[in-house]
This record gives C-alpha cells, sequence and structure tokens, in this order.
C-alpha cells in the first residue's frame, strides 16, 4: 500500500469541494482528520510526500516502486 503523507493543513488548502468547511459546520460526518480519527499506515510499502514533491516526482516514484517489484517492466 502507498502511503500519501500530507498534512491536514495542505488537505484543507486542496480541497476544492470545501469537503472540511463542511465537516467542520457539522455537514459531513465522520469526516476523516475531522471527527473521524486518522491512522496513518504502520508499515506502507512505499510513501509519497506530497508536500515536498511534485506529482510527476510522485508519479515516477510509484512507477519505479512497480517496476523493482517486478508489476511493470521497464522501457
Amino acid at each position: 500500500m502507498a502511503y500519501a503523507d500530507t498534512p491536514i493543513e495542505m488537505c484543507q488548502q486542496r480541497d476544492s469541494k470545501d469537503m472540511h468547511t463542511r465537516a467542520r459546520r457539522g455537514e459531513a460526518m465522520d469526516f476523516t482528520g475531522m471527527d473521524d480519527p486518522y491512522e496513518p499506515p504502520r508499515q506502507p510499502a512505499t510513501t509519497l510526500t506530497t508536500v515536498d514533491h511534485s506529482p510527476e516526482e510522485n508519479a515516477k516514484a510509484i512507477v519505479e516502486f512497480l517496476e523493482k517489484r517486478g508489476f511493470l517492466i521497464s522501457s
């Protein structure tokens, strides 16, 4: 399992549907990280950092991860 390590503040900034605001108002129940606890995976197969790396860098990391494990054949 890949873990996308993103702070809650960044998730709120990127929230195009304003779900975090709705959750704070009580309009969205069981919202992870707000009224439903979030627990990061204990041993993720790989971790992607979304603050320090671009989407392209993270995509490359996923491809490399899959290639190393034999799920993709590099070209």
